[in-house]
């Protein structure tokens, strides 16, 4: 049973902590480590991940626990190996942009989430905190599609209830917005 567990419990771990870039050329594994490896120096420091570059075969896998600092840093990468010019600014200019580009995201997802459960009264600085919502997992579930199912089946139960179901629909959206919170939000869960 241990040994089950184990086994299981290691694919998950791994699932959620790690990112893989597929890459074409091993020769782009060179060009992201860089001369005396500063260029995989420059974006580890900068992106807040750890790169292997060396550990599977066409693809570079990025470690972090941290899923929406992953997703920057896999956006960044791409956008690297894609240009081609693989150099310290570089690095910085394709993370800022990659962090735009994940931001913006977590807003279209806020937006969807809340226009799919029929909410129009969210304040507008909760939006892309719920879309941050996509990028968690509880229970193997992605907490921002188990927010928007509760949402809907709060509003079924109030329904019937004959209570008020955009007030159910909204606390079962944000049931689980504490989720979304860490070190760069203010509050706790």
């Amino acid at each position: 049973l241990v040994n089950a567990i184990y086994r299981i419990g290691n694919a998950q771990v791994s699932q959620f902590t790690t990112a893989t870039v597929e890459i074409e050329d091993e020769e782009v594994k060179g060009k992201i480590i860089g001369k005396e490896g500063r260029n995989i120096k420059t974006f580890e420091r900068y992106a807040g991940v750890e790169l292997l570059v060396d550990e599977t075969p066409n693809a570079i896998v990025i470690s972090c626990f941290d899923p929406v600092r992953r997703a920057i840093a896999k956006n960044a990468l791409e956008m690297l190996i894609k240009d081609g010019r693989i150099q310290p600014v570089k690095i910085e200019e394709c993370l800022e942009k990659a962090k735009k580009d994940i931001g913006i995201f977590m807003k279209k997802k806020g937006q969807e989430a809340v226009l799919a459960c029929g909410i129009l009264s969210i304040p507008e600085e909760l939006i892309p905190i719920i879309g941050r919502l996509y990028f968690r997992t509880s229970y193997g579930q992605n907490v921002l599609d188990h927010s928007i199912e509760m949402a809907h089946i709060a509003g079924i139960l109030a329904t019937e209830l004959r209570a008020d179901p955009y007030v159910a629909k909204a606390g079962a959206l944000l049931h689980d917005i504490g989720k979304a919170v860490d070190h760069e939000i203010q509050g706790t869960h």
